[in-house]
């Protein structure tokens, strides 16, 4: 009944315009009975004039909703049109778009006149001569019309407002646009006011330029910059005229005569488009300096070149430093909901630095290849690395993630009742592109099998960050976007020993120094187990299983990441404390107030660990992470600069105390970090830099990380598998002073070899504060050779590219199993918090 009455509204109006119609033209008839021929014509013209008028200002007024809406004259001055927004790093550097319609308008003067005269000679001759209606050509289509030879009659000027002003909606066309056949008239005439509009309020070069950078030439290239991109590979300026005439030619169909498609086509086209400059050359010679075809030789001489494209359709995820820009867009959202970055044409300002964002990309690629290398040998001939906290084989583990892709949905769907059909077409060999450290391969491959073999790459995250700006300066979410488009950097994740970082701060916060002693020994606590609702004996060990039973100084725990101590720390000065001291730091994520929180059982991202860490950096003084440093609207007006939003987390002396805690893990024997000191990456630079840093490693190897930290600049990395039960099934390949330290590593010394950013970034800390003596943060301890490897943590050597690097009978020998996932996966069993360990 409701569609009914919906329906009948429009037939109603309808009616009532008719009988109001005839009404008015009885009366209006009568008016004249009787007069002179000569004053019923007048009155005819007059009317046939007011008549129009009328209709004029009831289409742009939109009389009675019958008309739909029509731009304002402000609206016709500076008109609204999608545009991609540009990306560029603080260096200056194009990153990439966000777009829809990949649009970049240019002025006229950076637009090749061979465009236009190619556009004008093709498009509208008479472009010069009308404003906005070509009468004479109206009148020469309907000549033609009655000959069976149909074509368009619309100007430029009409085109641009069809293009610009999407007047062939519905929207647009009001009440009486429902009426079938009006809805065509109502179109026409409002292409036609607004074209007078724009022409009477615009110049014919600002009509021109507003054309060339509104139309679609197909290929998902809006706009001359994009399709001169797009199919050759050149700017608007430096377009030849067979070019020229090429794009102009596409106007006409886009798909028809796109010279990528249908290349015989668009060659006929373009000749067609070529003759008709030639033949419109005195014309065009009236409004141009120079004519590009001026005589019949030219003319063949262009005729005979065919077409030379250098095709290449951008799309929004080309450019570099993808997961960045995804990261950016969601802080833009963040800070600017207001800003469209897929519509509004904005120039972004980032933080990144394209050198160093190379270097880092570079150094994830180079060390990441050794981890697979490793994981795969580590492996090889043991069976599936999908195992659960027993080192058993998780059942159906693949089949899970399976059921969640896109192929098993869309096979479901197709055949809902028939799950026989559904595997077998789960099973069946297709092509499929498959990622591969030596480039994209394609494969004749199942899903199954596909995602088998996916899920066995190990994955990273890394991240540089300013301390003292909060400036990101280099992001990698990922070893490959396009294959795992889940941002790494901003996955959630145990942070292992990296979190103990906020109870030793907690601590000197508390008046506690670095020379203070407490004992490694072995612990137990009663605590409450949500996930069985009762309360169980708690045993935290080091990564050994044993204990050393002495008075270490806390310089020495926080180095060689001594969990007894860590643990006992944290319930001395108060768990909810050391939470309130990681939120202060940088950390957002919410955090359990549990024992063993000090050794990294609440999740977090690399981002906010980065951040925290640059608190210390930066004499414990936190800033917000900045991402876009200054955002610009279409016409080069500032609408958003970063301003660094900081506060103070610890006071100058604990923020010292843990700078020289951070350096004993990397400068002292027995530090999880002493690779770094020792020189094994860093070389010469290794004792010149004032580098501090910690690892951490969760339950079962799932998650390596390392934060090294120097006075200007903080890096970051996290290791791991995309699912937590996918690992390596011991420390001395998994942990984190093995995976990801190389990581930072390698970016900290290409930075340091780079002329440049070394003199930015080679910085000592300065003095210590007055009241702080020498004693309180230079004792070490020095263990007995027999209680050495307990205290070794992850600083056991081993060679990452050697051959022999694990033997089967390792195979299930290390305890542990996995926590939550960072994507939808398999069914997997829970972390136990009591099970962690460096």
């Amino acid at each position: 009944m409701e569609n009914k009455t919906k329906k009948s509204v429009p037939l109603r109006v309808f009616r009532f315009l008719r009988g109001a119609c005839s009404r008015s033209w009885n009366w209006y008839k009568n008016q004249f009975v009787g007069r002179p021929w000569w004053r019923k014509l007048m009155a005819g013209f007059l009317s046939f004039i007011a008549f129009w008028v009328f209709y004029a200002f009831a289409v742009i007024f939109n009389l009675f909703w019958l008309f739909g809406k029509s731009p304002s004259i402000q609206d016709i001055i500076h008109p609204k049109t999608a545009a991609a927004s540009e990306i560029y790093s603080a260096d200056g550097k194009v990153l990439g778009k966000f777009f829809n319609e990949n649009r970049s308008p240019v002025p006229y003067d950076s637009i090749s006149p061979v465009f236009f005269q190619a556009l004008i000679s093709t498009e509208d001759e008479r472009f010069y001569q009308h404003h906005g209606i070509d009468v004479q050509g109206i009148f020469a289509a309907v000549k033609d019309a009655t000959h069976g030879k149909a074509r368009g009659a619309s100007t430029i000027t009409q085109q641009l407002v069809k293009n610009m002003f999407r007047v062939r909606t519905q929207y647009s066309t009001g009440l009486l646009g429902k009426i079938p056949g009006v809805s065509i008239l109502i179109m026409k005439s409002k292409e036609m006011i607004i074209a007078t509009e724009l022409e009477m309020l615009c110049e014919k070069e600002e009509i021109l330029e507003m054309y060339a950078n509104t139309v679609d030439f197909g290929s998902n290239a809006f706009g001359i910059k994009t399709a001169a991109k797009t199919y050759f590979n050149t700017t608007p300026s430096d377009l030849k005229p067979e070019e020229a005439a090429v794009l102009v030619g596409l106007l006409k169909a886009t798909s028809a005569y796109n010279p990528k498609i249908n290349p015989k086509n668009s060659l006929k086209r373009r000749n067609v488009v070529l003759n008709n400059m030639y033949e419109h050359r005195n014309l065009l010679a009236e409004h141009f300096s120079q004519v590009c075809i001026r005589d019949k030789a030219t003319l063949e001489k262009l005729l005979d070149k065919p077409i030379r494209l250098n095709f290449n359709v951008e799309s929004a995820y080309d450019g570099e430093a993808l997961y960045f820009r995804d990261a950016v867009r969601d802080e833009i959202r963040e800070k600017c909901p207001d800003l469209d970055v897929y519509s509004d044409g904005l120039k972004i300002i980032t933080s990144l630095d394209s050198r160093m964002q190379d270097y880092a990309e570079n150094a994830v690629r180079e060390q990441m290849k050794i981890i697979q290398r490793n994981f795969d040998r580590h492996w090889k001939g043991v069976g599936d690395p999908w195992r659960d906290e027993h080192g058993n084989l998780i059942p159906d583990f693949i089949e899970e993630i399976a059921r969640k892709s896109d192929a098993y949905k869309m096979w479901t769907a197709r055949f809902p009742n028939n799950p026989d059909s559904v595997e077998f077409y789960m099973n069946r060999k297709h092509s499929v592109t498959l990622f591969d450290y030596n480039g994209p391969r394609k494969e004749l491959m199942s899903t199954y099998d596909s995602i088998r073999y996916m899920v066995r790459f190990m994955h990273t995250g890394f991240v540089a960050m300013e301390p003292e700006t909060g400036e990101v300066k280099a992001y990698v979410g990922d070893i490959d976007f396009k294959s795992w488009k889940y941002d790494k950097v901003r996955a959630m994740r145990q942070p292992g020993s990296t979190f103990k970082l906020f109870v030793y701060a907690t601590a000197m916060k508390q008046g506690l120094t670095p020379s203070d002693r407490r004992k490694d020994e072995y612990i137990r606590m009663e605590v409450f187990d949500k996930k069985k609702n009762e309360t169980t004996i708690w045993q935290p060990h080091n990564s050994d299983g044993r204990f050393s039973n002495a008075e270490i100084p806390l310089r020495s725990a926080f180095a060689r990441s001594i969990n007894t101590i860590a643990v006992k720390l944290g319930q001395e000065v108060g768990i909810e404390n050391v939470v309130q001291t990681a939120h202060d730091m940088g950390i957002q994520s919410p955090l359990e107030e549990t024992p063993s929180l000090p050794l990294g059982s609440s999740d977090v991202n690399l981002l906010e660990l980065v951040n925290a860490y640059a608190c210390v950096a930066n004499g414990g003084v936190h800033v917000e992470p900045v991402l876009v440093t200054k955002i610009l609207d279409a016409e080069g007006n500032v609408v958003y600069e970063a301003k660094p939003v900081e506060k103070r987390a610890l006071p100058q002396t604990a923020a010292f105390y843990m700078q020289k805690l951070l350096e004993a893990g990397v400068y002292d024997a027995g530090g999880t970090s002493q690779t770094l000191g020792a020189g094994m990456y860093l070389g010469p630079y290794a004792r010149a830099l004032d580098m501090g840093g910690k690892t951490g490693t969760s339950n079962n190897h799932s998650d390596a990380w390392f934060v090294g930290v120097t006075p200007s600049l903080v890096g970051g990395a996290w290791v791991g598998g995309e699912y937590r039960s996918i690992h390596f099934r011991t420390g001395a390949l998994g942990q984190g002073s093995r995976t990801a330290l190389p990581i930072v590593a390698r970016f900290m010394r290409s930075v340091m070899d780079n002329q440049d950013l070394r003199k930015k970034y080679l910085h000592k800390y300065g003095m210590p504060p007055e009241d702080i003596d020498i004693s309180s943060y230079t004792e070490t301890y020095n263990p007995p050779a027999e209680e050495t490897d307990s205290l070794a943590g992850d600083s056991t050597e081993v060679d990452l590219e050697g051959e022999d690097l694990m033997d089967s009978h390792e195979a299930g020998s290390e305890a542990g199993g996995a926590s939550g996932e960072s994507v939808p996966a398999a069914k997997e069993s829970p972390v136990k918090s009591e099970n962690l360990f460096e």
